[in-house]
């Protein structure tokens, strides 16, 4: 059985309209929706609550694999709105700089072949400045709020976890971020392709 995870309901709607047999009002943060081969969530925004809902996901249901999805920010103008990007390192981002910091670094592997492959930091306070970005921002590539508890939780169970995200703002030099509003389409799509094609459970 594989774990989906989305971090809302909103990101989570096109792919339970089409490929469940659930209404997505049911689906909430703590009531996932499964199929024969399939449990859908949702994490909610926020580390604390995305760790809460991966323990409780993982605690009730035996799973294969986790896949972790929904938005990022990139770090750089290398990455354009629209891009998905898979996650091959996840680093915690709330944490004081040190001089020869030592930090939480998980590797993850990339089965899915994307065009885009990266560092991914989760971090609760941000800042949209590219001037001032912290430590742990100069050295990722993309920036959530999710993906790293969400793959540290997959890893205390033992369940191997896969983080796939689609590029929906970035820092531009005057603050300004730019929307992608199909974003929940951009991963409805991946995900039927990775689902269709379950070769990458065994890589």
């Amino acid at each position: 059985m594989i774990g989906l995870l989305f971090t809302t309901t909103e990101e989570a709607a096109p792919f339970v309209q089409n490929h469940t047999t659930g209404r997505i009002e049911a689906l909430s943060e703590d009531a996932p929706i499964q199929t024969e081969d399939l449990v859908v969530g949702v994490t909610g925004t926020g580390k604390v609550n995305a760790a809460l809902a991966t323990e409780r996901l993982l605690r009730d249901h035996d799973l294969d694999a986790l896949l972790h999805t929904g938005p990022c920010t990139a770090l750089s103008e290398d990455l354009s709105p629209g891009t998905l990007i898979e996650a091959e390192f996840v680093l915690e981002g709330d944490r004081v700089e040190l001089d020869a910091p030592t930090y939480p670094r998980m590797p993850l592997a990339c089965p899915f072949d994307l065009s885009a492959e990266g560092t991914l930091v989760s971090q609760d306070h941000t800042t949209d400045d590219a001037d001032e970005q912290s430590y742990w921002e100069r050295i990722a590539d993309v920036r959530d709020d999710a993906g790293y508890p969400v793959a540290y939780v997959a890893g205390q169970h033992g369940t191997p976890c896969h983080i796939a995200k689609v590029v929906t703002t970035y820092p531009e030099q005057d603050g300004a971020p730019v929307d992608v509003s199909n974003r929940s389409q951009v991963i409805a799509g991946f995900l039927e392709e990775v689902l269709e094609d379950r070769n990458w459970l065994t890589s």
